[in-house]
């Protein structure tokens, strides 16, 4: 049935047994189509490759008047003229997912079996908290560069932050054109500048390291702290591992005979921590828990503690260095180093940096074996923290803090 498909044509159309069909005697394909319960629906018919085809372009009223539907018609059956067919094009939209689904199945896919535990965990805190919400209803297919630069911004006040999660956008982006989710060279991270990070380092001197160790002996004596949290704290110093690094150190990688640590795993995978002597008596005099695989035991039987920041909190304000971070002591055993003219190399290898460059920020330095390097920071750093005269040693550079 054939008619100007106008409001009043369209309002006036009644129902019937079955479902009706009028088409539009202007435009060819332009119809309607009416079911028993009176729902009237525009659509467009046509014919391509063969085959005849109907496409539902949507419901009569709010949003869609006959004008409207007419536009929509003249679009899609241009499309059509142009040998494209718009109710595949249509299907294969819907299998696009959106960002938050494709998220997910990074994270299942590839975050999980990829990374390490904290990797995930603080993956899945920022895709929670800041990317899902802004971009999650979004397709994927529809993220151009636009977005991230809007997202970048919005997070301008915390630089560090912005640039972590342009970081895992890239990181995610370049997975999906690897599994096929985008296409090659599309990910909208690129070419948008991370903002400039202020470094948060302190470098502490001879009088900042007894100050240290006086507030940490303190505490031991009020004996409020597990001993575990002090050992710690000093083994932290003395080797300039990193924090997970102590916490998780179990006594099968504790190496007595050769004077190291054979962590099984770190932040760059497994490695050997070479010992100073004070760090080898320290370890040495740590109590063992029956059960308990771990040096630094926690508070629940058979596991390593979980974090010191509430002791350690305690003891830096006891030394008047409120804005030390834990961190800051890793810093600090490998400025002892740098100042007693060690080797850039050397000084990489104590801390396990895995590129050059992440050790060149301790420059002016000179070559020394790894065992003599580490034995002359565990002394210097030990006679600091006793307060013991410093005579013998070079002085450390004035406190930077950032």
């Amino acid at each position: 049935m054939a008619a100007k498909l106008t409001k009043r044509a369209v309002d006036g159309a009644q129902p019937g047994e079955k479902d009706i069909f009028l088409f539009d005697e202007d435009l060819i394909g332009f119809g309607l189509k009416i079911t028993p319960t009176g729902r009237k629906t525009y659509l467009v018919q046509y014919r391509i490759r063969g085959v005849k085809k109907r496409m539902m372009i949507g419901v009569h009223g709010s949003p869609w008047t006959p004008e409207q539907a007419r536009q929509e018609a003249v679009k899609l059956l241009g499309l059509v003229a142009a040998g494209q067919d718009p109710a595949e094009q249509k299907q294969q939209a819907k299998a696009v997912p959106t960002v938050a689904e494709a998220v997910e199945k990074f994270y299942a896919e590839y975050v999980l079996s990829q990374t390490k535990p904290r990797t995930i965990h603080e993956y899945r805190r920022v895709v929670d908290r800041i990317i899902l919400p802004r971009l999650g209803s979004i397709r994927l297919d529809a993220i151009q560069r636009s977005h991230i630069v809007r997202l970048h911004h919005e997070l301008r006040e915390t630089p560090y932050q912005a640039n972590k999660v342009l970081a895992i956008l890239s990181k995610m982006f370049n997975w999906m054109e690897l599994v096929g989710l985008r296409d090659d060279r599309t990910n909208p991270c690129l070419h948008v500048q991370k903002y400039k990070e202020q470094k948060r380092e302190c470098l502490l001197n001879d009088d900042e390291l007894a100050r240290l160790g006086q507030a940490i002996a303190e505490v031991e004596a009020g004996g409020a702290t597990s001993p575990y949290v002090i050992a710690a704290l000093r083994l932290l110093i003395l080797t300039g591992a990193r924090l997970n690094e102590i916490l998780k150190l179990r006594w099968d990688e504790v190496d007595f005979q050769h004077g190291a640590l054979r962590l099984g795993d770190s932040k760059t995978g497994a490695k050997s921590i070479d010992m100073n002597p004070p760090a080898l008596e320290l370890l040495a005099g740590i109590p063992r828990q029956e059960g308990n695989p771990f040096v630094i035991c926690g508070k629940i039987e058979g596991h390593s503690m979980v974090n010191i920041n509430k002791a350690w909190r305690v003891i830096k304000a006891k030394a008047g260095l409120d804005a030390l971070r834990i961190h800051d002591l890793r810093h600090a055993f490998a400025s002892v180093g740098a100042t007693m003219g060690m080797s850039l190399p050397v000084i990489g290898k104590l801390l396990g940096h895995s590129q050059a460059a992440t050790t060149a920020r301790y420059a002016h330095l000179s070559s020394d074996p790894l065992k003599k390097a580490t034995a002359t920071i565990g002394a210097h750093i030990a006679a600091a923290l006793e307060g013991g005269k410093k005579a013998d040693v070079v002085p450390l550079p004035a406190v930077r803090r950032g």
